[in-house]
């Protein structure tokens, strides 16, 4: 079922709920629509209902990693934009593994400033038409 979705629809996937919660405020209180996750089986649930213009996911999620609920992402959600924020150095070989298998994403390093991060999303929600569910 295709549904047309809002332009500033945000999905933020954080484990740490003080995290997720302080960015869900300062979206929110910047006109952006969020849904927050705290894992990304939580955020997999979101998304078969809601479909979100960009998605801000931490790499490093219990269970399913960031990078992984990324490319799933990809595939249940047209023109859904990531941006991956990590604290921890480790990343560097999941972020070479799926650059080796064609994916590219943009990563920022925790901590990150309020400004930087709404600097970051603007410019992915100039990217590309609307969000959509892809049609099989």
């Amino acid at each position: 079922m295709a549904a047309h979705m809002g332009e500033r629809r945000i999905l933020i996937v954080e484990d740490e709920k003080v995290i997720a919660d302080t960015l869900g405020q300062i979206f929110a209180a910047n006109g952006y629509e969020i849904r927050i996750a705290y894992s990304a089986e939580d955020a997999a649930c979101i998304v078969a209902q809601w479909a979100p213009r960009v998605a801000i996911v931490d790499v490093m999620l219990p269970k399913m990693n960031g990078i992984d609920f990324a490319l799933l992402l990809d595939k249940e959600v047209s023109g859904c934009h990531v941006l991956l924020f990590s604290g921890q150095p480790s990343v560097e070989a999941l972020m070479q593994k799926a650059r080796n298998e064609g994916h590219e994403f943009e990563i920022l390093a925790k901590p990150v400033h309020p400004t930087v991060m709404l600097k970051a999303v603007s410019g992915l929600m100039c990217l590309e038409s609307p969000v959509s569910y892809r049609e099989d």
